[in-house]
């Protein structure tokens, strides 16, 4: 989306060079006219560097995001696993040791 926005802002940057450029403003002089049209390239070139470190520090986000949704799901369902054991030790009246919990989550699988 972002690289979409920035095309189009460069198009119409060169549309409104073209148009500066043939329109022979009076009330400029052609090399105040060449300043500016070098002012806006550069601003234009500032806007696509920053466009890259945005694009490039929004990917790290987003792989930092995806390894945290993997680790959360590993963690939900050994959280589950455990409560379910716990929840069947009790009921069997066996006592809650690690043991005891390991031994069920066997007897499940």
């Amino acid at each position: 989306e972002l690289e979409n926005q920035l095309t189009a802002k460069s198009k119409t940057l060169d549309e409104l060079k073209q148009s500066l450029a043939s329109n022979g403003s009076e009330e400029q002089t052609p090399e105040a006219q060449s300043l500016r049209i070098a002012e806006l390239c550069e601003m234009k070139d500032s806007i696509v560097n920053q466009v890259a470190q945005l694009k490039a520090s929004m990917e790290s986000i987003l792989e930092q995001w995806r390894a945290y949704d993997e680790i959360y799901a590993e963690v939900s369902l050994m959280t589950t696993r455990y409560l379910y054991c716990i929840d069947q030790c009790k009921l069997s009246g066996e006592e809650a040791s690690l043991e005891a919990l390991q031994k069920q989550v066997k007897t499940l699988q």
